[in-house]
Protein backbone atom coordinates (compact mmCIF):
# COMPACT_ATOMS: atom_id res chain seq x y z
CA UNK A 1 0.00 0.00 0.00
CA UNK A 2 2.69 2.29 0.31
CA UNK A 3 2.90 3.48 -3.34
CA UNK A 4 -0.91 3.76 -4.02
CA UNK A 5 -1.38 6.49 -5.90
CA UNK A 6 -4.02 9.33 -4.39
CA UNK A 7 -7.50 9.85 -5.37
CA UNK A 8 -8.18 6.96 -7.90
CA UNK A 9 -11.90 6.59 -8.01
CA UNK A 10 -12.17 3.85 -10.70
CA UNK A 11 -10.73 1.43 -8.79
CA UNK A 12 -12.27 2.58 -4.93
CA UNK A 13 -15.27 0.54 -4.20
CA UNK A 14 -17.48 2.32 -1.47
CA UNK A 15 -17.54 1.28 2.14
CA UNK A 16 -20.00 1.45 5.35
CA UNK A 17 -17.16 3.55 6.86
CA UNK A 18 -16.99 6.23 4.53
CA UNK A 19 -19.82 7.66 5.97
CA UNK A 20 -18.71 6.91 9.78
CA UNK A 21 -15.21 8.83 8.86
CA UNK A 22 -17.19 11.65 7.12
CA UNK A 23 -19.34 12.13 10.38
CA UNK A 24 -16.35 11.76 12.73
CA UNK A 25 -13.95 14.19 10.64
CA UNK A 26 -16.80 17.04 11.41
CA UNK A 27 -16.59 16.28 15.35
CA UNK A 28 -12.86 15.71 15.48
CA UNK A 29 -9.56 17.27 14.68
CA UNK A 30 -8.26 13.93 13.67
CA UNK A 31 -9.18 10.57 12.91
CA UNK A 32 -7.63 7.22 13.65
CA UNK A 33 -8.63 4.18 11.70
CA UNK A 34 -7.71 0.96 13.13
CA UNK A 35 -7.93 -2.40 12.01
CA UNK A 36 -6.20 -5.28 9.78
CA UNK A 37 -3.53 -5.10 6.70
CA UNK A 38 -5.46 -5.18 3.63
CA UNK A 39 -8.95 -4.19 5.62
CA UNK A 40 -8.91 -1.34 3.13
CA UNK A 41 -8.23 1.43 5.41
CA UNK A 42 -5.86 2.98 3.09
CA UNK A 43 -7.89 3.49 0.09
CA UNK A 44 -10.89 4.44 2.70
CA UNK A 45 -8.75 7.52 3.96
CA UNK A 46 -7.53 8.23 0.54
CA UNK A 47 -10.75 8.80 -0.81
CA UNK A 48 -11.45 11.45 2.12
CA UNK A 49 -8.44 13.24 2.54
CA UNK A 50 -6.93 16.09 0.11
CA UNK A 51 -3.20 14.92 0.60
CA UNK A 52 -1.38 12.45 1.74
CA UNK A 53 1.92 10.70 3.66
CA UNK A 54 2.49 7.05 3.06
CA UNK A 55 5.01 6.62 5.64
CA UNK A 56 5.98 3.12 3.93
CA UNK A 57 6.77 4.34 0.89
CA UNK A 58 10.25 2.03 0.35
CA UNK A 59 11.50 5.14 -1.29
CA UNK A 60 10.91 7.73 0.53
CA UNK A 61 10.72 6.20 4.31
CA UNK A 62 14.20 6.61 5.60
CA UNK A 63 13.51 10.89 5.01
CA UNK A 64 10.40 10.23 6.50
CA UNK A 65 11.90 8.93 9.72
CA UNK A 66 14.80 11.64 9.86
CA UNK A 67 12.10 14.71 9.58
CA UNK A 68 9.60 12.92 12.18
CA UNK A 69 13.05 13.02 14.57
CA UNK A 70 14.07 16.10 13.94
CA UNK A 71 10.87 18.33 12.58
CA UNK A 72 7.65 15.79 12.67
CA UNK A 73 5.66 19.34 12.11
CA UNK A 74 7.30 18.79 8.22
CA UNK A 75 5.14 16.04 7.49
CA UNK A 76 1.94 17.27 8.73
CA UNK A 77 1.88 20.06 6.37
CA UNK A 78 -0.50 19.56 3.06
CA UNK A 79 -4.44 20.61 2.23
CA UNK A 80 -6.48 18.85 5.04
CA UNK A 81 -7.81 16.16 5.58
CA UNK A 82 -4.32 15.23 5.33
CA UNK A 83 -3.64 11.05 5.54
CA UNK A 84 -0.70 9.82 7.58
CA UNK A 85 -0.61 6.25 6.51
CA UNK A 86 0.44 3.56 9.25
CA UNK A 87 1.45 6.45 11.42
CA UNK A 88 2.87 4.22 13.89
CA UNK A 89 6.21 3.66 11.91
CA UNK A 90 6.79 6.94 13.01
CA UNK A 91 5.27 7.25 16.60
CA UNK A 92 5.81 10.81 17.64
CA UNK A 93 3.72 11.87 15.32
CA UNK A 94 0.98 11.01 17.84
CA UNK A 95 1.90 13.82 19.62
CA UNK A 96 2.36 16.30 16.33
CA UNK A 97 -1.29 15.84 15.16
CA UNK A 98 -2.40 16.14 18.60
CA UNK A 99 -0.85 19.53 18.98
CA UNK A 100 -1.57 20.70 15.74
CA UNK A 101 -5.69 19.84 16.31
CA UNK A 102 -4.95 21.88 19.26
CA UNK A 103 -3.48 24.95 17.52
CA UNK A 104 -5.20 24.82 14.32
CA UNK A 105 -8.77 24.52 16.19
CA UNK A 106 -10.88 23.01 13.17
CA UNK A 107 -12.23 19.69 12.76
CA UNK A 108 -11.05 17.49 9.60
CA UNK A 109 -7.60 18.18 9.98
CA UNK A 110 -5.81 14.80 9.57
CA UNK A 111 -6.55 10.91 9.15
CA UNK A 112 -4.50 8.53 10.46
CA UNK A 113 -4.22 4.61 9.62
CA UNK A 114 -2.79 1.97 11.33
CA UNK A 115 -2.27 -1.51 11.07
CA UNK A 116 -0.98 -2.20 14.31
CA UNK A 117 -1.16 -1.18 18.17
CA UNK A 118 2.20 0.40 18.88
CA UNK A 119 4.06 -0.80 22.38
CA UNK A 120 3.19 0.65 25.50
CA UNK A 121 4.36 4.46 26.20
CA UNK A 122 5.54 5.58 22.81
CA UNK A 123 3.04 8.40 23.08
CA UNK A 124 2.74 11.12 25.72
CA UNK A 125 -0.63 11.49 26.04
CA UNK A 126 -3.94 10.05 24.57
CA UNK A 127 -5.64 12.06 22.04
CA UNK A 128 -8.66 12.48 24.21
CA UNK A 129 -10.60 14.74 22.69
CA UNK A 130 -9.04 15.07 19.45
CA UNK A 131 -8.41 12.23 17.90
CA UNK A 132 -11.31 10.09 17.33
CA UNK A 133 -10.79 6.34 16.89
CA UNK A 134 -12.61 3.61 14.54
CA UNK A 135 -12.16 0.50 13.68
CA UNK A 136 -12.31 -0.75 10.53
CA UNK A 137 -12.97 -4.38 9.10
CA UNK A 138 -12.84 -6.42 5.91
CA UNK A 139 -15.84 -6.11 3.68
CA UNK A 140 -19.03 -7.57 4.26
CA UNK A 141 -21.44 -9.27 2.25
CA UNK A 142 -23.14 -6.53 1.17
CA UNK A 143 -20.04 -3.95 0.52
CA UNK A 144 -18.55 -7.09 -1.65
CA UNK A 145 -21.76 -7.02 -3.59
CA UNK A 146 -22.86 -10.46 -2.60
CA UNK A 147 -25.65 -9.43 -0.42
CA UNK A 148 -28.57 -7.94 -1.97
CA UNK A 149 -29.33 -5.43 0.76
CA UNK A 150 -32.90 -6.35 1.25
CA UNK A 151 -33.03 -6.49 4.69
CA UNK A 152 -31.98 -3.66 6.48
CA UNK A 153 -30.64 -3.85 10.15
CA UNK A 154 -31.67 0.13 10.40
CA UNK A 155 -34.96 -0.55 9.36
CA UNK A 156 -35.47 -3.08 11.89
CA UNK A 157 -34.42 -1.30 14.33
CA UNK A 158 -36.76 1.84 13.48
CA UNK A 159 -39.65 -0.76 13.52
CA UNK A 160 -40.20 -2.82 10.18
CA UNK A 161 -41.96 -5.51 10.37
CA UNK A 162 -42.82 -6.62 6.57
CA UNK A 163 -39.90 -8.62 5.25
CA UNK A 164 -39.81 -10.63 2.00
CA UNK A 165 -37.10 -11.26 -0.19
CA UNK A 166 -35.07 -13.87 -1.71
CA UNK A 167 -30.98 -13.92 -1.05
CA UNK A 168 -29.24 -14.91 -4.64
CA UNK A 169 -26.38 -16.57 -2.61
CA UNK A 170 -26.09 -20.45 -2.78
CA UNK A 171 -24.59 -22.83 -0.12
CA UNK A 172 -21.28 -23.20 -2.20
CA UNK A 173 -21.17 -19.11 -2.85
CA UNK A 174 -21.47 -18.94 1.04
CA UNK A 175 -18.47 -21.19 1.43
CA UNK A 176 -15.81 -19.31 -1.38
CA UNK A 177 -16.88 -15.84 0.02
CA UNK A 178 -15.91 -17.54 3.66
CA UNK A 179 -12.23 -18.90 2.07
CA UNK A 180 -12.09 -15.83 0.08
CA UNK A 181 -12.49 -13.22 2.82
CA UNK A 182 -13.83 -9.70 2.85
CA UNK A 183 -10.15 -8.68 1.92
CA UNK A 184 -11.15 -5.87 -1.17
CA UNK A 185 -7.80 -6.52 -3.19
CA UNK A 186 -9.13 -10.18 -3.66
CA UNK A 187 -12.40 -9.03 -5.05
CA UNK A 188 -12.31 -9.46 -8.82
CA UNK A 189 -9.29 -11.46 -8.96
CA UNK A 190 -9.92 -15.12 -10.41
CA UNK A 191 -10.83 -17.47 -7.71
CA UNK A 192 -6.98 -19.36 -7.28
CA UNK A 193 -5.50 -15.85 -6.82
CA UNK A 194 -8.27 -14.70 -4.26
CA UNK A 195 -7.66 -17.42 -2.10
CA UNK A 196 -4.35 -17.58 -2.32
CA UNK A 197 -4.28 -14.07 -1.00
CA UNK A 198 -6.04 -15.21 2.27
CA UNK A 199 -2.67 -18.01 2.23
CA UNK A 200 -0.53 -14.93 1.87
CA UNK A 201 -1.93 -12.99 4.48
CA UNK A 202 -1.70 -15.72 7.10
CA UNK A 203 2.00 -16.79 6.76
CA UNK A 204 3.17 -12.86 6.94
CA UNK A 205 1.36 -12.63 10.42
CA UNK A 206 2.82 -16.24 11.19
CA UNK A 207 6.34 -15.57 9.96
CA UNK A 208 6.96 -11.62 10.45
CA UNK A 209 3.86 -9.71 11.70
CA UNK A 210 3.18 -11.25 14.87
CA UNK A 211 7.19 -10.77 15.67
CA UNK A 212 7.37 -7.23 14.60
CA UNK A 213 4.73 -5.73 16.60
CA UNK A 214 6.48 -5.48 19.91
CA UNK A 215 9.78 -6.23 18.91
CA UNK A 216 10.02 -9.62 20.56
CA UNK A 217 10.63 -12.78 18.27
CA UNK A 218 8.54 -15.69 18.32
CA UNK A 219 8.52 -19.05 17.41
CA UNK A 220 6.94 -19.31 14.26
CA UNK A 221 5.82 -23.38 14.28
CA UNK A 222 4.13 -21.84 17.86
CA UNK A 223 2.56 -18.97 16.18
CA UNK A 224 1.22 -21.41 13.34
CA UNK A 225 0.36 -23.74 16.41
CA UNK A 226 -1.78 -21.34 17.93
CA UNK A 227 -3.89 -19.96 15.19
CA UNK A 228 -4.67 -23.62 13.91
CA UNK A 229 -5.99 -23.97 17.60
CA UNK A 230 -8.02 -20.80 17.18
CA UNK A 231 -9.42 -21.55 13.52
CA UNK A 232 -10.36 -25.39 15.23
CA UNK A 233 -12.59 -23.30 18.08
CA UNK A 234 -13.79 -20.54 16.28
CA UNK A 235 -17.21 -18.99 17.14
CA UNK A 236 -16.71 -20.73 20.25
CA UNK A 237 -15.74 -19.62 24.07
CA UNK A 238 -12.35 -22.16 24.19
CA UNK A 239 -10.27 -21.20 27.05
CA UNK A 240 -6.49 -20.54 27.60
CA UNK A 241 -6.12 -23.67 29.11
CA UNK A 242 -7.81 -25.58 25.91
CA UNK A 243 -5.48 -23.14 23.40
CA UNK A 244 -2.43 -24.25 25.56
CA UNK A 245 -3.21 -28.07 25.30
CA UNK A 246 -3.72 -27.53 21.77
CA UNK A 247 -0.64 -26.13 21.17
CA UNK A 248 1.39 -28.62 23.32
CA UNK A 249 -0.19 -31.43 21.60
CA UNK A 250 0.77 -30.12 18.22
CA UNK A 251 3.95 -28.79 19.35
CA UNK A 252 5.20 -31.81 21.78
CA UNK A 253 6.12 -29.51 23.80
CA UNK A 254 4.32 -29.64 26.97
CA UNK A 255 6.30 -26.86 28.96
CA UNK A 256 4.43 -24.07 26.93
CA UNK A 257 3.50 -21.65 29.81
CA UNK A 258 0.85 -19.15 30.25
CA UNK A 259 2.81 -16.29 29.66
CA UNK A 260 4.14 -17.39 26.45
CA UNK A 261 0.64 -18.14 25.15
CA UNK A 262 -1.35 -14.50 26.30
CA UNK A 263 2.34 -12.70 24.56
CA UNK A 264 1.04 -14.40 21.84
CA UNK A 265 -2.18 -13.79 22.07
CA UNK A 266 -1.77 -10.58 22.58
CA UNK A 267 0.58 -9.57 19.52
CA UNK A 268 -2.15 -10.99 17.87
CA UNK A 269 -4.80 -8.59 19.06
CA UNK A 270 -1.93 -5.63 18.53
CA UNK A 271 -2.59 -6.40 14.66
CA UNK A 272 -5.72 -6.69 14.37
CA UNK A 273 -5.76 -10.68 13.88
CA UNK A 274 -8.18 -11.96 16.08
CA UNK A 275 -11.56 -10.14 16.98
CA UNK A 276 -12.71 -11.33 19.76
CA UNK A 277 -16.77 -11.08 20.17
CA UNK A 278 -17.16 -9.87 24.25
CA UNK A 279 -20.20 -10.98 26.43
CA UNK A 280 -23.07 -9.04 26.57
CA UNK A 281 -24.22 -8.83 30.29
CA UNK A 282 -28.05 -8.00 30.65
CA UNK A 283 -30.36 -6.75 33.58
CA UNK A 284 -32.27 -10.35 34.03
CA UNK A 285 -35.40 -11.04 36.16
CA UNK A 286 -33.67 -14.04 38.14
CA UNK A 287 -30.15 -14.76 39.42
CA UNK A 288 -28.85 -16.73 36.61
CA UNK A 289 -25.18 -16.30 35.91
CA UNK A 290 -23.91 -15.21 32.99
CA UNK A 291 -20.80 -16.44 31.55
CA UNK A 292 -18.88 -13.77 30.70
CA UNK A 293 -16.13 -15.21 28.46
CA UNK A 294 -15.52 -13.92 24.96
CA UNK A 295 -16.18 -15.86 21.56
CA UNK A 296 -13.11 -16.42 19.80
CA UNK A 297 -12.89 -14.87 16.09
CA UNK A 298 -10.63 -13.29 13.67
CA UNK A 299 -11.00 -10.68 11.86
CA UNK A 300 -12.20 -12.72 9.03
CA UNK A 301 -13.42 -16.08 8.80
CA UNK A 302 -10.61 -16.87 5.65
CA UNK A 303 -8.01 -16.30 8.46
CA UNK A 304 -9.40 -19.66 9.77
CA UNK A 305 -9.35 -21.09 6.02
CA UNK A 306 -6.05 -20.09 5.26
CA UNK A 307 -4.64 -21.21 8.72
CA UNK A 308 -6.15 -24.25 7.73
CA UNK A 309 -5.13 -24.43 4.65
CA UNK A 310 -9.04 -25.85 3.50
CA UNK A 311 -10.69 -25.24 0.50
CA UNK A 312 -14.26 -24.49 -0.34
CA UNK A 313 -14.85 -27.76 -1.20
CA UNK A 314 -13.59 -29.40 1.88
CA UNK A 315 -15.47 -26.88 3.93
CA UNK A 316 -18.58 -28.16 2.48
CA UNK A 317 -17.16 -31.75 3.35
CA UNK A 318 -17.34 -30.72 7.44
CA UNK A 319 -21.06 -29.09 7.76
CA UNK A 320 -20.49 -29.16 11.20
CA UNK A 321 -17.39 -26.75 11.29
CA UNK A 322 -18.73 -25.11 8.14
CA UNK A 323 -21.17 -24.10 10.91
CA UNK A 324 -18.93 -22.91 13.08
CA UNK A 325 -17.26 -20.83 9.95
CA UNK A 326 -20.59 -19.57 9.29
CA UNK A 327 -20.73 -18.35 12.56
CA UNK A 328 -17.38 -16.15 12.33
CA UNK A 329 -18.73 -14.78 8.43
CA UNK A 330 -22.11 -13.90 10.17
CA UNK A 331 -20.32 -12.17 13.45
CA UNK A 332 -18.15 -9.88 10.72
CA UNK A 333 -20.76 -8.67 9.08
CA UNK A 334 -23.12 -7.46 11.99
CA UNK A 335 -20.22 -5.88 13.50
CA UNK A 336 -20.07 -3.61 10.78
CA UNK A 337 -23.56 -3.41 10.27
CA UNK A 338 -24.34 -2.71 13.78
CA UNK A 339 -21.55 0.08 14.04
CA UNK A 340 -22.97 1.49 10.93
CA UNK A 341 -25.94 2.55 13.06
CA UNK A 342 -23.76 3.48 16.41
CA UNK A 343 -24.04 0.15 18.27
CA UNK A 344 -21.76 -3.10 19.41
CA UNK A 345 -22.35 -6.63 18.86
CA UNK A 346 -22.03 -9.08 21.71
CA UNK A 347 -22.87 -12.91 22.22
CA UNK A 348 -24.59 -13.84 25.24
CA UNK A 349 -24.67 -17.69 27.50
CA UNK A 350 -26.12 -18.00 30.82
CA UNK A 351 -25.53 -20.65 33.23
CA UNK A 352 -28.33 -22.35 31.89
CA UNK A 353 -27.17 -23.15 28.68
CA UNK A 354 -29.49 -20.33 26.98
CA UNK A 355 -27.51 -17.95 24.05
CA UNK A 356 -27.71 -15.89 21.73
CA UNK A 357 -25.10 -15.99 19.33
CA UNK A 358 -24.88 -12.61 18.47
CA UNK A 359 -26.72 -9.10 20.37
CA UNK A 360 -26.52 -6.03 18.75
CA UNK A 361 -26.83 -3.09 21.31
CA UNK A 362 -27.40 0.46 20.57
CA UNK A 363 -26.15 3.45 22.23
CA UNK A 364 -29.19 5.03 22.47
CA UNK A 365 -30.40 1.55 24.67
CA UNK A 366 -32.24 -0.24 22.36
CA UNK A 367 -31.40 -3.59 21.32
CA UNK A 368 -32.00 -7.04 19.43
CA UNK A 369 -31.25 -10.75 19.94
CA UNK A 370 -29.87 -13.33 16.41
CA UNK A 371 -29.52 -16.87 16.05
CA UNK A 372 -27.22 -17.87 13.89
CA UNK A 373 -28.35 -21.04 11.60
CA UNK A 374 -26.41 -22.40 8.79
CA UNK A 375 -29.52 -24.49 7.68
CA UNK A 376 -33.29 -24.47 7.60
CA UNK A 377 -33.61 -27.44 10.26
CA UNK A 378 -32.31 -25.44 12.91
CA UNK A 379 -34.44 -22.56 12.71
CA UNK A 380 -37.03 -23.56 15.46
CA UNK A 381 -34.72 -24.14 17.64
CA UNK A 382 -33.21 -20.58 17.28
CA UNK A 383 -36.28 -18.95 17.53
CA UNK A 384 -37.20 -20.76 20.81
CA UNK A 385 -33.27 -19.72 21.87
CA UNK A 386 -34.46 -16.21 20.89
CA UNK A 387 -37.99 -16.00 22.76
CA UNK A 388 -36.48 -17.89 25.82
CA UNK A 389 -34.13 -14.86 26.16
CA UNK A 390 -36.62 -12.38 26.13
CA UNK A 391 -38.53 -13.85 28.56
CA UNK A 392 -35.33 -13.63 30.72
CA UNK A 393 -34.79 -9.84 30.46
CA UNK A 394 -35.72 -7.61 33.49
CA UNK A 395 -37.66 -5.43 31.21
CA UNK A 396 -38.14 -2.97 34.20
CA UNK A 397 -34.62 -1.80 33.87
CA UNK A 398 -34.39 -2.62 30.01
CA UNK A 399 -35.95 -1.62 27.07
CA UNK A 400 -37.86 -4.67 25.23
CA UNK A 401 -35.89 -5.72 22.22
CA UNK A 402 -36.46 -4.02 18.72
CA UNK A 403 -36.28 -7.11 16.67
CA UNK A 404 -35.61 -11.07 17.22
CA UNK A 405 -33.63 -12.60 13.96
CA UNK A 406 -32.56 -15.55 12.89
CA UNK A 407 -29.16 -15.28 10.18
CA UNK A 408 -29.50 -17.97 7.77
CA UNK A 409 -27.50 -19.46 4.99
CA UNK A 410 -30.70 -20.36 3.23
CA UNK A 411 -32.96 -18.28 0.32
CA UNK A 412 -36.07 -16.64 1.78
CA UNK A 413 -36.47 -13.97 4.24
CA UNK A 414 -39.58 -14.02 5.78
CA UNK A 415 -41.19 -12.37 9.75
CA UNK A 416 -42.28 -15.93 11.40
CA UNK A 417 -45.92 -15.78 13.10
CA UNK A 418 -44.39 -15.43 16.57
CA UNK A 419 -42.66 -12.20 15.77
CA UNK A 420 -39.15 -13.73 15.03
CA UNK A 421 -37.30 -12.62 11.49
CA UNK A 422 -35.51 -15.39 9.29
CA UNK A 423 -32.83 -13.54 7.22
CA UNK A 424 -30.47 -15.05 4.91
CA UNK A 425 -27.09 -13.33 5.13
CA UNK A 426 -27.22 -12.91 1.61
CA UNK A 427 -29.82 -10.14 2.39
CA UNK A 428 -28.71 -8.24 5.20
CA UNK A 429 -27.45 -4.43 5.35
CA UNK A 430 -26.45 -2.16 7.73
Amino acid sequence: MAGLPAKDPRKYRKRIADTILKDKLSASGAVLIEGPKWCGKTWTATAASNSQLFLEDPDRQVSYLKAADTKPSMLLRGEAPRLLDEWQTAPVLWDAVRFAVDQRGKPGQFILTGSAVPVDNVVQHSGTGRISRMLMRPMSLFESSESNGSVSIKDLFDGECEIESFSNLSVEQIAFAIARGGWPASLGSDDKTALLRAIDYVEAVINADVSRVDGINKNPNRVRALMRSLSQNISTTASNETIRADIASSDEDENISDKTILQYLRALDRIFVTDNLPAWNPALRSKTAIRTSPKRQFADPSIAVATMRLSPGRILDDFEYFGFLFESLCDRDLRVYAEANDGQLFHYRDSSGLEADAVICLNDGRWASIEIKLGKREIEEGAKHLIDLKNKINLEKMKEPSFLMIVTGTEVAYRRDDGVFVVPIGCLKN
